[in-house]
């Protein structure tokens, strides 16, 4: 882009003596100045649909450059430092002090530069968030003080009176120990005489079966079974306590959350 620069001094020519050839305007002269003129028109860019090249500035004023000049509702072109700080206004709009962030693989802090660029945040590490409830006591305090719970917790169980109830598949595996039978009243066998042999394995074997019993002497009685009568009942002794697995369903994911 060029400017005109006139290179003819008219004005100087009327001060001249009549008769000087200096007071003459020359066809040349005017010739030379039209072009430089058209030269500099031809280098200018035109007001209506121009295309820019190269890396086209705007003077002081007559454009908008930062942030507080986001109010500004004239036709002043913005700058690209202008759209970058109104970017970062509106985002700091979306997350205020107190806002969550996530991300569900990029580990990179917040704050940044290559990710928001603004503000101090603090990771959340190995927590779930609740939302506040007033009428749960456990969720009615929000922020630093609204923490608890964890990964596994006590679980206390009473033999005769307590009401928490049990699983089969909750209750401890355990095997029986058994006598056999005498064969001459046909109940279990008392802590005197022929104790004789388990078939199929020992009374602690969970893959034996109290079907077969002998005395040893060669004869043997089938199916026979424990019961709750005739002296064989007995109690389960479980642990007053134990601890038990509270994880819920769960995605881990990167969680920060912003403090200024």
């Amino acid at each position: 882009m060029s400017d005109y620069i006139k290179a003819t001094n008219f004005t100087s020519k009327d001060s001249l003596a009549t008769g000087d050839v200096g007071k003459v305007v020359k066809g040349s002269e005017l010739d030379a100045e039209f072009t430089a003129i058209a030269a500099a028109i031809a280098s200018k860019g035109d007001i209506n649909s121009e295309t820019f090249t190269g890396t086209p500035t705007l003077p002081a004023g007559t454009i908008a450059t930062t942030v507080s000049d986001n109010t500004d509702s004239s036709t002043k072109i913005a700058t690209t430092a202008f759209v970058q700080s109104v970017k970062t206004l509106i985002l700091q709009d979306v997350f205020p002090v107190g806002s969550i962030y996530t991300s569900y693989t990029t580990s990179t802090n917040p704050g940044d530069a290559s990710m928001l660029n603004f503000g101090t945040w603090v990771a959340i590490e190995g927590k779930v968030l609740a939302g506040y409830d007033a009428a749960d006591s456990d969720f009615s305090t929000a922020g630093d003080g609204g923490t608890g719970g964890a990964k596994t917790d006590s679980v206390s169980v009473s033999g005769t009176s307590g009401s928490t109830a049990l699983t089969e598949a909750q209750m401890p595996k355990h095997y029986h120990k058994m006598r056999g039978p005498t064969f001459t009243t046909g109940y279990p066998q008392a802590s005197s005489g022929s104790s004789g042999i388990y078939f199929g394995g020992t009374p602690d074997d969970s893959g034996h079966l109290y079907g077969t019993y002998s005395t040893g002497g060669g004869a043997t009685s089938s199916d026979y079974s424990t019961g709750t009568g005739n002296g064989d009942g007995h109690t389960h002794t479980i642990s007053a306590s134990d601890t038990v697995s509270t994880l819920q369903p769960y995605q881990t994911v990167y969680m920060w959350r912003r403090t200024a």
